[in-house]
């Protein structure tokens, strides 16, 4: 067995998997890792576990040791030059016209790394832009291309449905999710409905997806002929999530059942 533990950056919820077999933390415990951006100050969101090395997830960096009250002191200090050197890498970016936008700046807590996040939609060549931050920061400059979906991720906001963005509050990792789950779920197709701030399709739809899918294997088609407590009749709607089906009869009645009453009712304990 290995111990792991999930920690998160402080401004940039992500999971960052520490080997944790040289102290056991709890969930909110700081601590102080290297991971390979170098000396970090990460917040605990699951404290020591352990899985079989048949599951194992390699470790991104090594438990060093708790966190005190000047690591945090020392982290917002970072925080305010960081602010003000991802000023100055914007205005460099202009001076030097390349075709980048800078997302955020990040000061590893030892301050030997400045690392600069960016966005760009072809390849850019920024040695030149390197050079003009090394010279001014005295440090170790790393830029790194980040996604759309990362950019919202780091800018964070609120969704439609009225709450702060999944992936900055509790999303991880990033999931594929495809055009079909809004299909599953009989959603609007409109890229303006099922879009998210970063304008790739929402994290959300994949949350109910597999239940939509495993449920639409029990219930009838649109437009099939069923039997029902009351005779046949022509589904016309179903409510999935609720697995209620909607059906017409000849004399153009409507009436709703619960998946459970025309299962009653079938001989083979299926929809026919």
């Amino acid at each position: 067995m290995i111990k792991l533990m999930t920690a998160t950056q402080l401004d940039y919820f992500s999971n960052i998997y520490i080997d944790s077999s040289k102290a056991s933390v709890k969930r909110d415990d700081y601590i102080i890792a290297e991971t390979k951006r170098g000396i970090e100050l990460l917040r605990v969101v699951k404290g020591t576990y352990e899985i079989s090395k048949d599951n194992i997830v390699e470790p991104d960096g090594q438990f060093i040791r708790f966190a005190e009250d000047g690591d945090l002191k020392k982290y917002h200090h970072n925080e305010s030059k960081a602010r003000e050197a991802l000023k100055f890498c914007k205005k460099s970016v202009i001076e030097e016209k390349l075709d980048m936008n800078i997302v955020s700046a990040m000061y590893t807590l030892d301050e030997k790394k400045l690392i600069f996040k960016f966005t760009a939609d072809e390849r850019v060549d920024f040695r030149s832009l390197v050079r003009v931050l090394a010279t001014r920061f005295k440090t170790r400059i790393e830029l790194r291309q980040v996604g759309v979906r990362d950019e919202a991720k780091f800018l964070g906001g609120i969704g439609p449905c009225g709450r702060s963005h999944c992936c900055s509050t509790f999303l991880g990792d990033f999931v594929p999710v495809s055009i079909q789950m809004a299909k599953n779920q009989d959603l609007s197709l409109s890229p303006t409905k099922i879009s998210g701030a970063c304008g790739r399709l929402m994290c959300c739809l994949n949350y109910e997806d597999q239940y939509y899918e495993e449920s639409r294997t029990k219930m009838p088609d649109v437009g099939e002929t069923i039997d029902t407590p009351n005779g046949k009749g022509k589904v016309i709607g179903m409510n999935i999530l609720d697995l209620v089906v909607q059906v017409r009869y000849k004399d153009d009645y409507i009436q709703e059942y619960h998946y459970d009453e025309l299962e009653e009712t079938t001989s083979g304990g299926g929809v026919s």
